[in-house]
């Protein structure tokens, strides 16, 4: 096995890194579960200030997330899309970066494409993750340089493939807007709400390739990227600049992620596109 570009050794107080591992997975199961409960039984609901919902099921998910992780004391810092961003991570090597349901809109109309996505994030680049849909019962996860699964099954993206005829998690919409230079040539497109879903569709090969031309948040992709990575993907922004996590702007761009080849047409199509 490679040696990680960084190091993602334990802090004082573990004893290996399957310890740490063993506490997000413990962790993001139990809030899929306490999230499950609330799913199709009408959560009250609010309006955040960015015009987005959230729900109690999103908060009460936070909270089994932020028990569990931050259990060991101060070691880590803690970013969450439903917790006040606490600049105190950016003094932190290791943060948890979650969202306690990543598509909300999906949950909140009893659509099952919602998911829990956690990633710890060691020096800007997550090192250990899971993405979980636990209306489907899909629980994909990663370890730095030991693979992307499925519910156990080591998964892989689908390579090699070509634009034209590919399999796309995108919005049909997107691609017929007048943002591109060129039509694009026939691709199939699958829509779910969930970002992080999607991304976990192409790493498992269920979908080929996704792009976002909009922005995303830390918590939105950071877990999914070491999934796509794993699983033998390419995941950038537009522009295709790797991600870096917990900086002080949790923002990105865009992204765009496939197996090599394919991630390599898709980029030469978005970074000519029009935002």
């Amino acid at each position: 096995m490679d040696k990680p570009p960084y190091d993602i050794g334990m802090p004082a107080g573990h004893d290996t890194p399957d310890k740490e591992f063993d506490l997000l997975i413990a962790a993001v199961r139990e809030a899929g579960s306490v999230a499950l409960s609330y799913f199709g039984n009408d959560p009250e609901t609010k309006t955040k200030p960015d015009g987005t919902s959230v729900s109690e099921a999103d908060y009460a998910a936070n909270d089994v997330l932020k028990r569990h992780l931050m259990s060991q004391g101060d070691t880590y810092g803690w970013l969450s899309e439903e917790s006040d961003d606490d600049l105190e991570r950016l003094t932190r090597q290791r943060v948890w970066v979650v969202d306690p349901i990543d598509g909300t809109r999906a949950f909140l109309e009893n659509k099952p494409e919602w998911t829990v996505s956690a990633a710890l994030v060691v020096d800007g680049r997550p090192a250990m993750a899971a993405v979980f849909n636990p209306v489907k019962d899909e629980f994909f996860d990663a370890v730095h340089g030991r693979g992307a699964f499925l519910n156990g099954a080591r998964i892989a993206v689908h390579e090699p493939v070509k634009l034209e005829g590919s399999r796309l998690a995108v919005s049909g919409g997107l691609l017929r807007s007048s943002r591109w230079a060129h039509p694009w040539p026939h691709v199939e497109t699958v829509w779910v709400n969930s970002i992080a879903y999607r991304l976990a569709l192409v790493a498992g090969g269920i979908c080929d390739g996704t792009i976002s031309m909009s922005g995303k948040s830390d918590w939105d992709i950071a877990a999914a990227d070491l999934l796509v990575g794993e699983a033998g993907g390419c995941m950038t922004t537009r522009d295709a600049q790797p991600f870096t996590y917990n900086r002080r702007s949790t923002q990105q761009t865009s992204v765009v992620a496939a197996g090599p080849a394919l991630h390599s047409a898709l980029i030469e199509r978005t970074s000519q596109a029009t935002i």
